[in-house]
């Protein structure tokens, strides 16, 4: 199946950004503040001390405030991604979408500003005056010219990093991949001819770096919308006349004959393929207009195939998406107190993305992006936006360059531990949703939805077809589906609606009779296996039996019970002692967590436990993740002789004896086991002192059932599940009442599992 990217629908984005809670971000205090001390501390009279201490020294600012970890998102509106001058509330969206970036990838504070002004002077001095408050300054969306005098001042006068990204951040992105696309072409870079099409703030800067890099000036050629820069042309901006080249060229057309590489920043479709058959052997071409390049990218390598191509989608190789930047030259800037963030740290974070691109390839990101070889090369000259090394390589190369150039104020000496730190920040396993929902887009699997005449599970089905996620069948009422469908716009024409209840049901015959075969001696007649197969209940599940379909999903409009004992009947394992069991994902800043059993067994024996355990490591590792596992109780390593501490002891014995390949250690409570530093100081023996868990498995539903919710309820931790282990086939049961990105999410697993199951 081919890759497409589809356009989200309009009310889904409004709904978004609208919610429970309008906006993107929020802020939240990250000290205690229950009681009146806490707040005697926090303000007054307790804060005086710090503020005292500042007053005397002001780089203690960095110490008490959030200032070192706090960048402004700046803007006036004038040049908002492909929307132009719509004004500063206007682009309040955007800004706070580049505050969730921040955010998400390099733990980076973020407030937006937007700035009800086009002069430059009173733009430069609010900033100015707002500065103190801030730790370095992000501008975004401001047009040119204004935008370079903007920054280029507030670089002079102000002593925290500043950078516009809309210039530097895509001259860095695509500066690296020119680099290794010109390795991988044996061409050298005082020799290459680049031709530009667009002569925006971006193009102007990636036109300078590349200088800076090798390219020399006069092989660099420039087109605006009049057509190539020449030398003495009237009206050019001073930025526009650096790289105005006295040339005979006039067009595009003209210009590109045997240039070495092409970078579009203008607008799709003004790059022909004639065009592209007249560059120089090996050509090089960045076609980054969004959402249509300068030249589509089937037509491109159909018409040469020496082309390395670039272009900034992400359903085409070698995307220049500027969040492999940006978050992480911040955060080398802050973690040295950078007063700037100057050439040499540009240049730094170059060659940083530049070589990550020509390491081995983590197999996690293999699997996310559906390959089981991606290396250096044609289709990958740079990383992909979920390679988790972005933060550890990028980031200490920027604070390294910093403190070589002499702009840094606080220097790192233990680089590992700095790199450690990192990693920590968000976790090894921080973008696990976003892994798993680009795995299951590399080969999306038949997914059968029941109750799809619920407008929640519909609105499920839409995501998951529209994100290429699975490719959906909906069990139902075909007149009440395609109702909801109209209401509701949802755009289902399409997708296969079988009504088990109907006159004419494929294959319900061949069903029926593989049912009775599998339960007759289990109390099912054969015309009551044929009764069953009417209620999609039974119907979804056999549909995955019989290789009909990939996954099954259901759940979210009736009880556990009544729901799973199908999927049990069908679908369970044929291998005798088996557990069958349900997980929740806990999506934590420390990575996923796998809470074990939530779903079936009420009072599991030390035999089911250890089987459990055994299942959940089992789905770990099919995520790619490497199992550790605590196995819980209400005492330590033996503290009390009852029952439940007793079952957990005698299931790691099981697990040591069985399967001592597994990470495995209990019984113990549960704040041992989520704190590594507590752990390691009152059981320094255990085996998860050095590898923190991330499976736990709980000695009865009752306390896996109660954990998960309350973390659900109260922390606002994200769950996905409960996933179901130790089937023969992928299905997953949810919860009742599980809301659209519930199902959405259970449904990427599943689909995961499925695409694991058929690899194997």
């Amino acid at each position: 199946m081919s890759k497409r990217q589809s356009p989200i629908r309009k009310r889904d984005i409004r709904d978004y950004h609208e919610g429970k809670r309008p906006g993107k971000i929020e802020v939240l205090p990250t000290k205690p503040s229950n009681s009146q001390r806490d707040l005697s501390i926090a303000y007054s009279p307790g804060v005086a001390e710090p503020c005292l201490d500042i007053a005397a020294k002001p780089a203690d600012a960095y110490r008490y405030t959030a200032k070192g970890n706090l960048v402004a998102v700046i803007s006036n509106g004038t040049a908002v991604l492909g929307l132009g001058d719509i004004g500063p509330l206007a682009s309040k969206p955007v800004m706070e979408g580049k505050a969730v970036l921040f955010k998400i990838f390099a733990d980076i504070d973020v407030f937006d500003l937007e700035l009800d002004t086009t002069d430059p002077d009173k733009f430069i001095e609010t900033v100015k005056i707002l500065s103190p408050t801030f730790g370095g300054i992000n501008l975004e969306d401001i047009s040119a010219p204004a935008c370079f005098e903007i920054e280029q001042r507030l670089r002079d006068e102000l002593d925290i990093p500043v950078m516009h990204d809309d210039q530097h951040g895509t001259a860095i992105i695509t500066a690296a991949a020119m680099l290794n696309a010109i390795e991988i072409q044996g061409k050298t870079i005082d020799q290459v001819k680049v031709v530009f099409n667009g002569a925006g703030a971006s193009a102007i800067s990636c036109a300078a770096l590349y200088v800076s890099l090798g390219v020399k000036s006069d092989n660099l050629i420039m087109c605006d919308s009049k057509g190539v820069i020449q030398k003495g042309r009237e009206g050019l901006t001073f930025e526009k006349k650096q790289f105005a080249r006295d040339t005979n060229h006039s067009t595009l057309e003209e210009a590109i004959v045997d240039a070495d590489i092409f970078v579009g920043l203008s607008r799709g479709d003004v790059l022909s393929g004639d065009m592209v058959r007249s560059m120089a052997p090996k050509p090089i071409v960045f076609a980054l207009a969004n959402p249509d390049p300068e030249i589509r990218y089937d037509i491109a390598i159909a018409t040469r195939d020496d082309l390395i191509m670039a272009t900034g989608r992400s359903d085409h190789p070698n995307q220049v998406n500027n969040v492999l930047g940006f978050p992480f030259i911040f955060r080398g800037a802050l973690d040295v107190r950078a007063t700037s963030i100057n050439e040499a740290m540009k240049l730094a974070a170059v060659r940083a993305i530049a070589d990550l691109a020509k390491e081995p390839v983590p197999e996690i990101v293999n699997l996310a992006y559906g390959s089981r070889n991606m290396a250096f090369g044609q289709e990958y000259i740079i990383p992909k936006p979920f390679d988790p090394r972005l933060i550890s390589t990028v980031a200490p190369a920027v604070a390294k360059a910093a403190m070589d150039s002499g702009v840094a104020q606080s220097d790192i000496s233990d680089w590992e531990a700095y790199k450690e730190s990192l990693k920590q920040r968000l976790g090894q396993d921080d973008r696990f949703i976003r892994l798993i929902m680009q795995k299951a887009k590399t080969k999306p699997q038949r997914v059968v939805f029941n109750e799809a005449e619920n407008y929640k599970v519909l609105k499920a089905a839409q995501i998951v077809q529209d994100e290429g996620i699975g490719i959906p069948i909906l069990l139902g009422d075909a007149e009440k589906i395609k109702a909801i469908d109209e209401e509701y716009g949802l755009g289902l024409e399409d997708v296969t609606i079988i009504d088990p209840s109907s006159f004419h049901v494929p294959n319900i015959a061949a069903y029926a009779d593989t049912y009775y075969q599998d339960r007759q001696r289990h109390g099912i007649g054969f015309n009551e296996a044929r009764r069953l197969m009417r209620n999609r209940n039974f119907y979804g599940p056999m549909m995955v039996k019989m290789g009909d379909a990939d996954a099954y999903v259901t759940g979210s409009m009736v009880k556990y019970a009544r729901a799973v004992k199908p999927v049990l009947e069908m679908l369970g394992p044929k291998e005798r002692g088996r557990a069958v069991a349900g997980v929740y994902v806990m999506l934590t800043k420390k990575g996923p967590k796998f809470f074990a059993d939530t779903a079936i067994n009420q009072d599991p024996t030390a035999e089911r436990v250890a089987e459990i355990a055994v299942q959940a490591a089992e789905l770990v590792k099919r995520m790619n993740i490497e199992p550790s596992i605590a196995l819980l109780s209400y005492s330590n390593f033996g503290s009390s002789d009852g029952k439940t501490p007793k079952k957990m002891r005698d299931a790691l014995h099981i697990l040591h004896e069985n399967h001592p390949d597994l990470t495995v250690d209990g019984e113990m409570q549960a704040n041992f086991a989520v704190d590594k530093d507590q752990l390691k100081e009152q059981f320094p023996f255990s085996d998860l002192v050095g590898s923190p868990p991330n499976i736990f498995i709980f000695p009865g539903l009752s306390s896996a059932n109660i954990g998960y919710k309350l973390l659900q309820s109260m922390a606002g931790m994200e769950a996905v599940g409960p996933l179901l282990i130790g089937l023969d086939y992928p299905a997953h049961v949810l919860q009742l009442g599980a809301d659209v990105r519930e199902i959405v999410n259970t449904t990427a697993m599943a689909v995961v599992d499925a695409q694991s199951r058929e690899t194997r």
